[in-house]
């Protein structure tokens, strides 16, 4: 049988991102870091494997968070229990209020790579959730948590939407638990949460 090829995904040194500023947690200094990682010219493709074990390297990741706001008022977030089919197993079990994932060769044809991360993006999001509602959509800041494993091989770019209606529904099996609830709640639990989640809600609505 033919073996089935590695998944290769978007990756940019280390040490660019700590030329431009290292940070720990969040920042909203999208002006700052966006267009240089995404203009770099030491962006490359590489197989997953060797990146999520290599923190020389950080991988670009899209993270999206959904936010409604009911008829009282109360602001909420989507949010699920993240399964254990999910990709990324250090993070299984854990709550989370983002979707998103790696930039890979699949988005590649895209043209520009600030195009080839739109398209990850945008690809990322319709293989987790369906967007049954208005939006309008906004990217905040970008997240870095050198304090975890996880964290320090990844860079999140953190896009925050705001929905017309609560409609946002699963499309895949591992994504658990799923729901809008008030962020007043999700404060008071956030000890559940994957560390990202915990760093955004801080960040921006606490």
């Amino acid at each position: 049988m033919p073996t089935v090829a590695e998944e290769r995904v978007l990756v940019l040194p280390t040490s660019e991102f700590h030329e431009l500023g290292h940070f720990q947690g969040f920042s909203p200094d999208l002006n700052t870091y966006l267009p240089a990682l995404l203009e770099s010219q030491n962006l490359s493709y590489r197989p997953r494997s060797e990146m999520e074990q290599d923190p020389s390297f950080k991988q670009l990741i899209p993270y999206m968070v959904f936010r409604y706001t009911d008829d009282d008022g109360v602001p909420c977030l989507f949010q699920y229990t993240r399964g254990g089919g999910q990709g990324e197993k250090r993070l299984h079990a854990k709550r989370s209020v983002g979707i998103g994932g790696h930039i890979s060769t699949d988005d590649a044809d895209a043209g520009s790579i600030a195009d080839v991360y739109r398209v990850g993006m945008q690809r990322e999001l319709a293989e987790e959730v369906a967007l049954e509602t208005a939006y309008t959509e906004e990217c905040v800041g970008l997240i870095n948590d050198d304090e975890t494993p996880v964290g320090e091989v990844h860079l999140g770019v953190v896009h925050l939407f705001d929905l017309a209606e609560p409609l946002v529904q699963p499309r895949e099996t591992e994504i658990l638990n799923a729901g809008f609830r008030p962020i007043a709640e999700l404060l008071n639990e956030l000890d559940e949460f994957e560390s990202w989640s915990q760093i955004v809600v801080r960040a921006l609505f606490g």
